[in-house]
């Protein structure tokens, strides 16, 4: 049974989640956006206190690794890393877009052959995306996409997409296809980041403290070409 601490600072929710054998133990989350700094420490400090208090030790810990803000994500990562560093445990990197993706299948009732493409906001007409299936398979890889009423036309031909994270708000104005479907309110929290990291605990996939790197909208965007049409 592995006791992780999960880190979620990827958007302007900043969140804290400790998980142990798929349940919550502890959690604190805000919503309101540029508080990162200010509340993750404490956060932090908190579920420490819950672990030391019940002579509990941590096995690891997971950070959400973007795409996201520049700022969120530096903090959290940096958190992580020092945390994984002095305690001397693994540090586990959890992909944002595959934690929305987990997200909307705990929260909503899906058929097994929907496949689910999360967005992340970068700028103007512009999302960081993928496409997954049920199984957290990647139908298209990570990119940025500059949206228009093509985007997607290929996977939209034969198979439901759901469309969620801050992005699709403006997806849903080009994308008109029967079938694509839209889901508001989904952001990333360290609570559904539990089963992602649990996962990666068993096996053994682990990152390095030294080495990792936060996945920033802009740093992609300058080194990634854009593809204007998903899923040919």
């Amino acid at each position: 049974m592995a006791n992780i601490l999960n880190i979620e600072t990827s958007t302007q929710v900043c969140s804290v989640a400790l998980g142990s054998d798929g349940q919550v133990l502890e959690h604190h989350e805000n919503y309101d956006g540029q508080t990162h700094a200010t509340l993750l420490s404490a956060y932090v400090r908190d579920v420490l206190r819950y672990t030391a208090a019940r002579e509990m030790h941590l096995d690891a810990v997971a950070v959400s690794i973007g795409p996201g803000s520049y700022t969120g994500l530096r903090i959290g990562l940096s958190q992580a890393k020092g945390l994984a560093f002095g305690l001397e445990v693994p540090l586990i990197a959890v992909n944002t877009l595959q934690l929305l993706t987990v997200s909307t299948m705990f929260n909503h009732m899906m058929d097994d052959d929907v496949l689910y493409a999360p967005m992340i906001d970068a700028r103007r007409m512009e999302v960081y995306t993928a496409v997954y299936d049920a199984a957290l398979n990647a139908v298209i890889e990570p990119r940025p996409l500059v949206l228009d009423d093509t985007s997607f036309t290929g996977v939209l031909a034969d198979r439901h997409v759901v469309f969620m994270g801050d992005g699709s708000d403006k997806a849903r104005k080009v994308i008109t296809h029967p079938n694509a479907s839209f889901i508001d309110g989904v952001k990333p929290v360290a609570l559904d980041m539990i089963a992602l990291s649990e996962l990666a605990f068993r096996r053994g996939d682990f990152a390095d403290v030294a080495y990792q790197t936060p996945l920033y909208l802009k740093e992609f965007q300058a080194t990634v070409p854009r593809n204007k049409v998903l899923g040919l």
